[in-house]
Order: structure tokens, then C-alpha cells, then sequence
């Protein structure tokens, strides 16, 4: 994905204010509108322009797009991915804003954060709701558990710059949520004359090495010796909700996938567990480690690519 620099697209800096902001895009997109320009790439131009304004013209999206700048000196076009818990903890309202229907950099940016709704009399209006991406480890899921979590508001700052607030709540995480759901706290959304909007938390899963989660169902791979696999043994295998015992059928091979039914995340069906055996070699790293491993090429003659 390439990176986009909308300051550098709308001719700002990156003080700049809202006001600021709106003059430009309103004077490049008449500048560049299809109907009026003689630019050959108008159309193209306008477009551009509309997805910089779709997140600069968006206090929450700014403010996201400003926290992953921050650090940085991504330059435009230059190849990029951003951080896995890019995003989290903003809380923003629910909608779509201009700029929506942008690039695949768009997409990927902001898809779980929602844009803004702009005008219209609200005082006595619902508040609106609120949209935030929360990280939470895979054990959560199996047991449940309460986390406290930051959520960075943005707001104007009364000079029509971006600045974030925190916010601190209490969460309570149901045992068996998955990736990707999303929870709803009632009233604690934004502010309005009718009582205030709902937040929705959506959950995502930790980066952990460890496993990998499709669904309900959980992945581990799990090392074994050599002689455990060509046995056969009972081994202790590490999972989310603990240390299990497993059997290793005689005859094993790299790959193996062993199934433990039901103790994938918990759920009405849970999921289940799949052990992915993983054949390790003890190193020849002693005279006698030598000499065993010259012994079994001697006395075995396996040759592992016979017949290939």
C-alpha cells in the first residue's frame, strides 16, 4: 500500500486549521472540477482531492491519520503498512463523510473508523453513536474479563485545531467474543438534547505468535522430537485456556494437524483446537550427537526423497 500525504495534496501544512483546511479544498476543487478545468487529469485530480478533504475536513479521522504520522517522515507514494494497533481506542461517530468512496489506502485506513456526520439541527436530537477499535488477548475471550480502556476524543480546540481528550472506561469483555464483533455501551456515546448516542467497541485479537484464529477456531503449532513423532507419546501442549495433553499417534510428520473438538473460543457451537505438529531436530552439537545421527544414517538408510 502506498502511503498518501493529504496536507500535501490540499497545499497545507500540517497546522493547519479547519478553516484552512475548507478554503483550500473549496478553492482546488473548483480549480480542478471536470466541468470547468482544462487540466488533463481533472476528474483524477478531483478525486484526490475529495479523499484528503473526506479525512483532514474529519476531526476523528485527522486525528487518527495525525497519530500515525507522528514518529514518521512517510513520504507520498512511498511503501508502507501501518502499525497493527493503528487505530485503536479512537471514538468517533458513525456515518460516512466525503471521501468515503476513496483509494484502497482510504480503505484500509479508516474502514473501522466511522466518519462523522457534518450539519443539520441537533440540540434536540439523540446523540450520535460512537465507533471505537479495541485490543484485547485471546485468553480474554476464553475466560471473559473486565479491561479498562483509553479512548482519545478528538475535539477542536476553539482555534480550529485537532486535539485529542481521553476518556477511561470500564469494560466488560463477554466470555466467547470473537474478531471483529463489536460491543455496545449503551449511552455512552456522543453528547446531544435527547440523551446521549451508544458506543460500539469493536474487538480485535492481540498479535500473538503463538496462534492463529479463523473464526471460532484456534491454531497452535506445537514442537515435537523426533522420536515422539516416529513413537508415539503423550506430550503437554500450551493453549489459550491452558496446558492440555495431548497423544502424538506413532508415525507423525511435520504438518500433522491433531483436533481437539470444542476447545477452540467458547460460543453455541465453540470452536475447536487444531495442534500443528512441528518435527524439531536435536542439534549435532556434541561428539556423541554426531555419532548417533551417523548411526541412524548407517543402520536406517533413509533417504527422504526416494521415489521423488
Amino acid at each position: 500500500m502506498e502511503y498518501k500525504d493529504y496536507y500535501q495534496t490540499l497545499g497545507l501544512s500540517k497546522t493547519a486549521t479547519e478553516d484552512e483546511i475548507k478554503k483550500a479544498y473549496r478553492k482546488l476543487v473548483r480549480k480542478f472540477h471536470p466541468d470547468v478545468s482544462k487540466e488533463p487529469d481533472a476528474q483524477k485530480k478531483t478525486q484526490e482531492l475529495n479523499e484528503a478533504y473526506g479525512v483532514l475536513g474529519d476531526a476523528e479521522k485527522r486525528a487518527a491519520y495525525d497519530e500515525l504520522g507522528k514518529g514518521h517522515q512517510y513520504r507520498a507514494g512511498q511503501e508502507f503498512r501501518p502499525p497493527p494497533d493503528w487505530g485503536a481506542g479512537f471514538g468517533g461517530a458513525g456515518g460516512a463523510g466525503a471521501g468515503d468512496a476513496g483509494s484502497d489506502f482510504f480503505a484500509d485506513l479508516f474502514a473501522h473508523l466511522g466518519g462523522r456526520r457534518r450539519g443539520g439541527f441537533q440540540s434536540q436530537t439523540r446523540g450520535e453513536d460512537s465507533h471505537a477499535s479495541v485490543v484485547i488477548d485471546l485468553a480474554d475471550s476464553y475466560h471473559g474479563a473486565t479491561r479498562t480502556i483509553k479512548l482519545r476524543i478528538p475535539e477542536n480546540d476553539g482555534h480550529g485545531r485537532v486535539v485529542t481528550r481521553e476518556r477511561t472506561l470500564d469494560v466488560n469483555i463477554p466470555k466467547g467474543v470473537t474478531a471483529g464483533q463489536q460491543l455496545r455501551l449503551s449511552g455512552q456515546g456522543q453528547s446531544g438534547g435527547a440523551g446521549p448516542g451508544d458506543l460500539y467497541l469493536e474487538l480485535q485479537f492481540s498479535s500473538d505468535p503463538r496462534y492463529r484464529v479463523e473464526g471460532r477456531d484456534v491454531f497452535a503449532t506445537v514442537p515435537v522430537a523426533p522420536w515422539e513423532a516416529a513413537l508415539g507419546q503423550e506430550i503437554d501442549a500450551s493453549t489459550p485456556s491452558g496446558k492440555v495433553t495431548v497423544t502424538v499417534p506413532a508415525g507423525s510428520q511435520s504438518g500433522r494437524k491433531l483436533r481437539l473438538k470444542g476447545r477452540g473460543i467458547p460460543g453455541n457451537p465453540a470452536g475447536d483446537l487444531y495442534l500443528l505438529l512441528e518435527v524439531v531436530l536435536p542439534p549435532a552439537s556434541s561428539a556423541r550427537a554426531k555419532e548417533l545421527y551417523e548411526t541412524m544414517a548407517r543402520e536406517m538408510a533413509f533417504n527422504p526423497r526416494a521415489g521423488g
